[in-house]
């Protein structure tokens, strides 16, 4: 049996962290990333990278990513 693409969990994960620089994706400080959750899709992912970033938008070192987790626990589908 096979689920559907509506029914299939696309696991995003939404974190973030102050970068040491605004060239490159390294973070200050490893212990203080702000995981923020995993999400079933990227729609509710996207809204809280969005409320993220902009309780943070003053920091302009504060970042906040998605990850697409389901590609990396299936990297054969796409």
């Amino acid at each position: 049996m096979t689920e559907s693409n509506e029914n299939k969990q696309l696991l995003h994960l939404v974190f973030g962290g102050e970068l040491s620089n605004l060239e490159q994706v390294q973070f200050r400080d490893l212990t203080k990333l702000d995981i923020v959750g995993i999400f079933p899709d990227y729609a509710s992912a996207l809204v809280a990278w969005k409320a993220k970033a902009q309780e943070t938008v003053d920091n302009a070192h504060m970042r906040y990513f998605i990850v697409h987790m389901h590609r990396m626990l299936n990297p054969s589908e796409k």
